[in-house]
């Protein structure tokens, strides 16, 4: 236990959600990733142990936790092998609820994020856009006010948990002439008319239900804007922080559970007459592996130390996000190898790891756009500020 970050407490909710993840889920895991779709009835588990209200209100049937339970939590859904499956999660848990939470009012609060919290509803973020990429600023997608309505126009794509769930919070331009100053945030029910969604095929996250998403001629009530119209960017990237720093602390984790089963393989793998973890080639390349984990999980607790404590982490988690993931796709890439031709079959955990630790240079903002932020920082002395509080 490290006792710099985790508590007796938070070693009991680690124990406690392995059993739960090892009971519950797991046994389903192959299945989902076969299907494409998760069954509802595990969302509704989830919500039952409280684990969808770790970090929300008491208000709404959350409990109030800090950062290191959710740091457990995301490092525990890596180690079931389904990158599909935790990013189902973890897209509701922290995407969506987080934009409900930070900027819905108290009636979007009781509609949308109660029942999230309890698993009867699942949301997505729907920000990307087929010709917008990692570039926020140059969605396509409109809302027009129409009395006492929003119009809704455009089209989203690589949305997670965009087929399946109940709501969406998207994004999308009410003031076009403002470019990025011009972008507001809604809510909007899955079954409101005019949406359409298509599921994706992906080289991984199988389980996981990618979509994209057709919006035309939405209407949706004028009070399903959350927080302030055309302040929607500066939203965004208020949270982008937290996202990153859940793919800085998702990849550290996937990397770590990969080593750990390479190790064990190695134990029990013989060649020329000795377990294979005795040949001092195999042992130093473990030993680098060890290392680079060891480094970035050590700086993103420490980053979660400071997000935890209101600090503002964008370039932290900017480089946590960039860092871990390169490395994890490494780490992955090396203990694949050491398993040998076994390393290449479907019924050994590391394919699927492999595949699945491949998005993680590319969601949630690509390792190029990432560069270019640190380097607008970092060179350029750029400072970006926290959205302000209304």
């Amino acid at each position: 236990m490290n006792n710099m970050y985790f508590t007796e407490e938070h070693e009991l909710f680690r124990q406690s959600l392995k059993d739960f993840l090892q009971k519950e889920v797991t046994p389903h895991i192959d299945k989902w990733e076969e299907s494409g779709t998760i069954d509802r009835f595990i969302w509704e588990k989830f919500g039952e142990m409280g684990y969808f209200g770790i970090a929300y209100p008491e208000e709404y049937g959350g409990m109030g936790l800090d950062l290191f339970y959710t740091i457990i939590f995301l490092e525990e859904l890596q180690k079931i092998n389904s990158g599909g499956f935790a990013a189902a999660m973890w897209a509701h848990v922290y995407l969506a609820m987080t934009h409900v939470n930070k900027e819905g009012d108290h009636r979007i609060k009781e509609e949308y994020l109660t029942p999230s919290i309890s698993g009867e509803k699942i949301g997505c973020l729907a920000i990307t856009e087929p010709f917008g990429g990692s570039d926020v600023a140059g969605m396509r997608t409109t809302a027009v006010k129409d009395g006492e309505h929003y119009i809704i126009n455009g089209s989203k794509t690589f949305i997670t948990n965009g087929v399946y769930s109940d709501y969406l919070v998207i994004a999308a331009k009410t003031n076009p002439e403002l470019g990025n100053k011009g972008i507001s945030i809604f809510i909007v029910d899955r079954e409101s008319p005019g949406i359409s969604a298509t599921k994706l095929d992906k080289l991984g996250w199988r389980a996981s239900d990618t979509g994209e998403i057709a919006f035309d001629n939405v209407k949706i009530p004028i009070n399903n804007l959350m927080g302030e119209e055309n302040k929607g960017f500066s939203y965004i990237m208020q949270h982008f922080a937290l996202e990153r720093l859940i793919m800085g602390v998702n990849a550290h984790a996937r990397a770590e559970h990969a080593l750990e089963y390479a190790i064990k393989y190695m134990s029990e793998r013989e060649a020329f007459g000795k377990t294979i973890d005795k040949f001092q080639a195999l042992r130093h390349n473990v030993a680098d592996m060890a290392s680079e984990v060891e480094m970035c999980k050590e700086f993103n607790y420490s980053i979660a130390k400071r997000l935890n404590d209101g600090q503002y982490v964008v370039k932290e988690a900017s480089m946590s996000k960039l860092l871990s993931t390169k490395m994890a796709d490494k780490v992955i890439y090396d203990c694949l190898q050491l398993l040998g031709g076994y390393g290449y079959m479907e019924e050994y955990p590391l394919a699927r790891l492999f595949r699945d630790s491949r998005l993680g240079p590319i969601g949630g903002g690509t390792s190029e756009i990432l560069r270019e932020i640190i380097a607008k920082i970092v060179i350029d002395k750029k400072e970006y500020k926290p959205a302000v509080k209304q």
